[in-house]
């Protein structure tokens, strides 16, 4: 029997012109590769010019009108995980990637959510705000996260030393891989809860 490779979205959670996401999203698509379990993609908010939710209701309760929402779920449909890179603005996530999360209901269902973060303390209060949204939408977020923090964040970003992401990747590899194996796990789990649910 083949197995089905779990399909992975790693989503870039902010849209601002001079966001640093691009190098984190970047490592983390060569560690999903390195891994080999997963099929992945990386997905772009900046591609899908979503406009603020203001559809009737949740597409759980009526279906979206908008037709970048419609395009947005269609693409969340084909993914059985996330990877979400976040960017740390005011201790929460960026309005774009809530309003991204506000935009479907039905695509994030049942399914497991990881994240890569970045900021002073590794967007670490801003992957909290992350998962208690990702609890509402019935998702499964995991306990293992990447945080790049304090130094480590400075010695790659534009504003410190501008390094190459391996230049710290002994102190985030080790979170990295600790967090792709948990999300093989709930990714298969998922995805054959999924499978049982579509036979019944």
């Amino acid at each position: 029997m083949t197995v089905q490779k779990p399909r992975i979205a790693i989503i870039i959670g902010s849209t601002r012109e001079h966001r640093f996401a691009g190098k984190p999203a970047q490592w983390m698509l060569e560690q999903v590769q390195a891994h080999g379990a997963f099929d992945v993609e990386l997905v772009d908010l900046k591609d899908y010019d979503l406009p603020l939710f203001n559809e009737a209701a949740s597409n759980l309760y009526a279906p979206s009108q908008s037709p970048a929402a419609i395009k947005w779920q269609q693409k969340l449909e084909q993914f059985d995980g996330y990877i979400f890179v976040v960017a740390e603005y005011n201790h929460s996530i960026t309005g774009a990637l809530k309003n991204a999360l506000d935009q479907a209901y039905t695509q994030w269902m049942r399914k497991p959510m990881a994240a890569i973060g970045y900021g002073g303390v590794g967007a670490a209060r801003a992957i909290e705000h992350l998962r208690t949204i990702g609890v509402e939408l019935q998702m499964v977020p995991l306990r293992n996260a990447v945080h790049i923090a304090a130094g480590s964040f400075m010695q790659v970003h534009p504003m410190g030393e501008d390094g190459e992401m391996a230049s710290i990747e002994p102190f985030i590899k080790p979170a990295s891989d600790a967090m792709l194996d948990e999300l093989l796990w709930w990714a298969n789990a998922t995805m054959a809860a999924r499978r049982m649910d579509k036979a019944a």
